[in-house]
């Protein structure tokens, strides 16, 4: 078994315009000093990161490294979620995802998709450079509008859209592959991927590829009421990357997974600080461990109740409360009756 690594942070919804989340160096100093060990490091804002640079340079890798390490933290993973997104994007949502791209690529699908893809080859480079061994992402969408269809999907619609959401993934994925590095998708209301079924779909379009595997947030599958304990049995050796986000459900007369159109703080599904949800976080780090889950335990704060301060300083503590320092050796070692072939052929009965 493995002790997980922890706690880390997502920077995504931290970083902004006021020190200390405006530079590198502040936010590092932020981080540390609420006791996280690590940063999960989004890629699209260069005062963090030059994402082709660190691709092209082990230098400035070594220095980037250096300058997060200055303050008694490591980088967990680089996270190319929105440019994953923009992949794959059905056209109606075109003008909301265009806020994603750069400006030379928005009313032009075509030319941003190819962004995004050389974008993610890039994170597999820089990941290598990094000495990272998982990728966050997430795997865009062709067919998300139509998860809950009227009228009825045409025949073949949903193996078309697997097959070319497959196209467009594989020479991402064989790029990870020669650089060593895990494409961890997280499953994602919203996208393609966005349960057990669905990842096992892209599975097969992409031949079973050996580095499409998963950030595990049982968050989302909270909001699905989707058995989130027993995903880990069924994909643990696929899961690469963990977050650590709560969430709750209360179904009510009026609403249920679909939410009403109602603001996050009112809708029967909703996200929360680590602890205020119902996630069953003490089986889940237990699970990890027993299946040798070798990552980092990442808060991804998103709640719509809670001060994002609060439920930082609470988070990290919240996962090292929950991180278990696993055993070596079995607890009934103290009773062993030693034992070679003889002697259990002996017990056995066995001439």
């Amino acid at each position: 078994m493995k002790t997980i690594k922890g706690p880390a942070v997502f920077l995504a919804q931290f970083i902004g315009d006021k020190a200390p989340f405006d530079t590198l160096e502040g936010i590092c100093q932020w981080a540390a000093g609420l006791g996280f060990k690590g940063i999960q490091m989004p890629t699209l804002d260069s005062r963090f990161i030059d994402l082709q640079k660190a691709a092209e340079s082990k230098t400035y890798a070594d220095e980037l490294k250096g300058k997060v390490a200055e303050y008694g933290l490591e980088i967990t993973e680089l996270s190319t979620h929105l440019q994953g997104q923009l992949v794959a994007v059905n056209p109606a949502y075109d003008l909301s995802f265009d806020a994603f791209a750069p400006e030379a690529y928005k009313n032009n699908p075509a030319a941003r998709t190819a962004w995004a893809v050389q974008q993610l080859k890039y994170a597999a480079k820089a990941s290598k450079n990094l000495g990272l061994a998982a990728h966050a992402t997430f795997s865009g969408s062709l067919l998300w509008h139509m998860f809950h269809p009227w009228p009825q999907r045409p025949e073949g619609l949903v193996d078309a859209a697997f097959t070319e959401l497959a196209k467009r993934w594989l020479p991402i994925l064989n790029e990870f592959d020669q650089q060593g590095v895990d494409v961890c998708y997280e499953i994602h209301p919203g996208e393609d991927l966005f349960d057990g079924i669905t990842y096992e779909m892209f599975l097969d379009k992409v031949k079973q590829h050996p580095r499409a595997c998963l950030l595990y947030d049982p968050s989302h599958f909270v909001l699905q009421q989707l058995d989130y304990i027993q995903y880990i049995d069924f994909y643990h050796e696929r899961i690469k990357a963990f977050h650590v986000k709560d969430a709750e459900f209360n179904a009510t007369g009026k609403q249920g997974t679909f939410g009403g159109y109602q603001s996050w703080a009112n809708r029967a599904g909703r996200y929360r600080s680590p602890g205020d949800g119902q996630v069953d976080f003490k089986t889940i780090f237990s699970k990890l461990a027993q299946y040798d889950f070798t990552g980092w335990a990442v808060m991804e704060w998103e709640c719509c109740i809670k001060d994002a301060q609060t439920g930082a300083r609470e988070g990290a503590q919240f996962i090292k409360n929950h991180i278990i320092p696993v055993t070596d050796r079995a607890f009934d070692d103290f009773a062993a009756s030693g034992g070679n072939d003889d002697f259990n052929k002996k017990i056995l009965g066995i001439s």
